[in-house]
Parts: structure tokens; sequence; C-alpha cells
């Protein structure tokens, strides 16, 4: 079968008008943000390598310096080759701003780039027609933009084991195990066993593993002794078809890691904090619904929480939000877009509960059939029990974006 491609590449600019720009509880200043981007994406499928891409390099400017200017970039790549039967290797690198203080306000100076590479051979064997075992090796690193923060390079080998007991059920055993070895001279070791199992129904895919998992960190003889933690583990997806136009979907995990893995990669609405102990028991779920309307609207609802349990420390972190967006066709050749954001996280060790907020509205016009003229506006808030940490802000943008191909 022949191998096709696809390539898409945009570019575009941004001017946002901000009446915080510092997120700051007082002596609020004003500012102009001007962000120039391209994009690219790429697919290529079927053949005996595949890969997906998707990738965003910009630069942003303060017109009152507010912050520096400075390049930023995101990207995701996943890719994939058969080099013999059965044996496969893959590559893959997801890069990402994330924030560094959780309890600070996200702002350019409480960002970082993430950027976490991993390779490595995969090998299917087949022993019956309904048992398959699969032995897997894997190259991680983790590489962080602000030379602070703590970088890692983690092995990772496992071996799983399936049977397929009919159709559209299928059970197995997984083991693992991961050395992690950081820039500080630290190592940590993460040993796990799960039962693993899936079912499909007509109109539902179930899917999940649940078990035991041992983390050990070794730290440097200049920083402190060893320490050892262990505790259950799983990863639960459920996807519902409930109508034609409607999906539900119900997803969550709960892992013994450090900061330096790709979880918050993995759980968009999860965020480490990179100021806290290394070691992390990490629990996210998450549930919502996409809905599309006959008049070519959609809606979306997302609800979740998350939880992060510091080994290390006294810090425990908790969070619940709602996600709501909704968008549909105002005329032939524009359309019109409104989101809302809350979350409540509540921060053990200090004693403070957060609450913040977003809520924004746009307009997009299609001016050819590869140029668009987008225009949104919105406000953010955030309450505390520390008053220092809480502000308003409102904000205006005006974007241009013209596609290539």
């Amino acid at each position: 079968m022949a191998s096709f491609a696809q390539l898409g590449i945009q570019a575009g600019q941004d001017a946002r008008f901000t009446d915080n720009a510092r997120k700051s509880a007082s002596n609020e200043t004003s500012d102009l943000e001007s962000r120039t981007y391209l994009t690219a994406s790429y697919i290529t499928d079927p053949g005996r390598c595949a890969a997906t891409f998707t990738g965003t390099l910009g630069y942003s400017d303060w017109l009152d310096n507010s912050f520096d200017s400075e390049a930023y970039a995101s990207m995701d790549l996943a890719s994939q080759c058969e080099v013999a039967t059965g044996l496969y290797w893959h590559l893959d690198n997801n890069l990402r701003e994330v924030t560094q203080d959780s309890t600070k306000s996200n702002t350019p100076d409480n960002r970082t780039r993430k950027n976490v590479f991993s390779t490595g051979p995969r090998y299917l064997w087949r022993l019956t027609d309904l048992d398959t075992v699969t032995f897997e090796t894997k190259y991680q690193n983790t590489d962080f933009s602000e030379p602070e923060e703590t970088d890692s390079k983690r092995y990772i080998g496992s071996v799983d084991w399936t049977h397929l007991f009919s159709q559209t059920f299928n059970g197995g055993l997984s083991v693992s195990y991961s050395s992690t070895e950081l820039d500080s001279g630290d190592e940590i070791d993460v040993q796990t066993m799960r039962a693993t199992f899936s079912q499909l129904w007509s109109t539902t895919i179930l899917s999940g593993a649940f078990g035991i998992s041992e983390i050990e960190s070794r730290f440097d003889s200049n920083l402190g002794s060893n320490s050892k933690s262990d505790g259950w583990v799983g990863e639960l997806n459920l996807i519902r078809e409930v109508t034609p136009t409607t999906d539900w979907y119900l997803k969550g995990a709960r892992e013994l890691t450090d900061r330096t893995s790709s979880f918050d990669i993995r759980f968009g609405e999860f965020e480490f904090n990179l100021r806290e102990a290394i070691t992390v028991e990490v629990s996210t779920l998450s549930t919502g619904i996409n809905k599309q309307f006959s008049d070519q609207g959609n809606l979306t609802v997302d609800l979740f929480a998350n939880r992060s349990d510091y080994l290390e420390s006294d810090q425990l972190e908790e969070s619940v939000g709602l996600n709501l967006g909704y968008s549909r066709p105002v005329s032939e050749k524009m359309s019109g877009s409104t989101a809302f954001r809350y979350q409540y996280s509540k921060f053990e060790q200090d004693k403070v509960d957060d609450e913040a907020a977003r809520i924004q509205f746009g307009l997009t016009y299609q001016a050819s059939r590869d140029f668009d003229i987008a225009t949104s506006f919105g406000h953010e808030w955030k309450e505390s029990d520390v008053a220092s940490r809480e502000y308003d802000e409102n904000w205006v943008l005006i974007g241009l974006k013209y596609r290539f191909r």
C-alpha cells in the first residue's frame, strides 16, 4: 500500500492588550503583547513507518517591557517504524510551557519550557492466537529551559502479557521498572506491577490497569538519606457514545513518580509544582461530554480533579475545576465562541485556599479560504487567603492567521 503525507503550515500575528499584565493585587500596569508565530502539522500513514507532528514556534514582545521579549515553542511528535516482523522502534518528543510555582499566577516569569524526549524498541511476541507478550525498553530525557530546574535521564523496561478472552475482552499482566538519574546527583527507582484489561461494546470502550508500585529515592550524600514509599496505582479510560452527536468520557490515573516525568503532558489539566520535593504521588480524574448540534454548534464540558502529595515534604496540593466551551457559526463566513474556566485549589502545608476563574468571548471572520481575522475579549480573576495572590484582569485580542497549505 502506498504511503501518503499531509502537511499543513500557517502563520499568525496576535496583539493582546491587558490592564494587568503582571496579574498583580495592586499597582496594576497595562501593556500590549505582540505575538508572531508559525504552526506546522504533519501526518504520514500507512506504511512501515508512521509519524504525526504538530508544533508552534513564535516570538513574544511586550510594548512597555512588562516582561522580556522571548521566543516560545510547543510540539508533539509521535513516530515509529517496523524494523522487522514484530519489532518496532519509536521516537517521541513533547515540548510544553509549564508553570514553575503552582501557588503563583501564570505569567511569563513563572513559566519554563519542559521538553521530554523518548526513544526505544518494542517487540511483540505472539505465543498463540490468544496470547501476546510485549517487551519494551525506553530511554527518556527531560530538559527544562530554566537552569534552576532539575533535568533527568530515565531508563524504562517493561514486559506485558495479554490474553484475548473473547472478541471484545482482553486482560493481562504488566511489570515495569524505571531508573531515573537527576542532574542533582539523586537517583529514583520505580517498580510497578499491574493487571490490565480492555472491553469493547457497540457504543462504549473501557480500558484500564490497576496494581501496586514502589518508589525509592537515593539522595546525594550531602543532601540526606534514602527514602521509600509504596501504594496502589492505576489508570482508567472510558469513552461512550451516548447519542450519534454526544460522547461522554471518564479518565483517571494514579502514579508514584517524580516532577520530571511526562505525567503532566499526558494529562493536560495536571501540573507539577517545580518548587516542591522531587518525588510525588499524583492522582487525576476528569469527566465530560462533547456535544454537536444540528446548527453546527459544539459544546464541551469538562470536570477535573487533581491531587499531588509530595513525598519528601509536608505539601499536599489538591484542585478541582470546570471547563466549559461553546462555538457555532454566526453566518456563512463568521463563527463565534465562548469559554469559561473555574478552579479551586488547596495547599495543605500553607493552609491556603485559592479560587481562580476566566471567561472569554470571541469572533472569527474567514476573509478568504486561507485568511482569518479573529477578535476576542475576556476577564480573569483570582481570590486567595493570601492577599498578594489576588488579581483582576481584563484583556482584548486581535489576531490574523494565514494558511499556506
